[in-house]
C-alpha cells in the first residue's frame, strides 16, 4: 500500500466532512458521544462551514493510501483556547482519519509528518490538543505517539488536554 501526503484543496472539504461523520458514528458506538455529539457534522451547518474553512487553509494536507483519501492534517498556530507558550511552535490544528483505514497508521504517519515539518522549519515544539473525556483513550493515543500531556482546559463544558513533543529543531 502506498501512503502519500499531498496539499489539500477546497474540493477535499466534502471528503473531510465524511471523515467527521464516520468519526461521530464510531464515537457514539463506543460510548464517546461527549467528544463531538451524536449528530453527523454534515447535518450541522456551523460544523460543515468549519470544515470548508479547514479545506481553504494553506497548511491543509490530505493523506492517501493507494490514491484514496485516508486522513487530513492542518499545522499552524495554537488554537485560541489553548494555553499559550513563549516560544515558536507548530500546532496540530486538525488531525482526522478515515475509519475505513483504521489500523493503517494514518494518524501516526500524519503526526510523524508534523514532527518532520517542525524540524524542517527549525521549530523545537509540536503541540496538539484533544478531548480528555470519556475513557481517556485519546490522550493515551497521543502519548503512544511520543507526546507528553501538559495543561488541561475547558471550552463550553468540553474537557481538553494539550500535549507536546520536543523535536530538536
Amino acid at each position: 500500500m502506498e501512503f502519500t501526503i499531498r496539499p489539500g484543496v477546497a474540493g477535499d472539504a466534502d471528503v473531510v466532512l465524511g471523515f467527521f461523520d464516520e468519526a461521530v458514528e464510531w464515537l457514539v458506538a463506543r460510548g464517546s458521544a461527549g467528544q463531538w455529539g451524536t449528530e453527523p457534522w454534515s447535518k450541522i451547518p456551523k460544523r460543515a462551514e468549519r470544515v470548508r474553512e479547514y479545506a481553504a487553509d494553506p497548511e491543509f494536507r490530505m493523506a492517501e493510501i493507494d490514491g484514496k483519501p485516508a486522513g487530513a492534517l492542518i499545522l499552524g498556530q495554537a488554537m485560541p483556547y489553548a494555553p499559550q507558550v513563549d516560544e515558536p511552535e507548530l500546532y496540530v490544528r486538525l488531525l482526522i482519519t478515515s475509519r475505513r483505514f483504521a489500523g493503517h497508521r494514518v494518524g501516526s504517519r500524519l503526526l510523524e509528518h508534523a514532527v518532520a515539518e517542525a524540524k524542517r522549519r527549525g521549530v523545537d515544539l509540536v503541540r496538539v490538543d484533544c478531548w480528555a473525556g470519556g475513557d481517556g483513550d485519546l490522550p493515551r493515543y497521543y502519548q503512544r505517539q511520543g507526546f507528553t500531556p501538559t495543561e488541561q482546559f475547558t471550552v463550553d463544558g468540553w474537557l481538553g488536554q494539550v500535549l507536546e513533543q520536543r523535536v530538536g529543531g
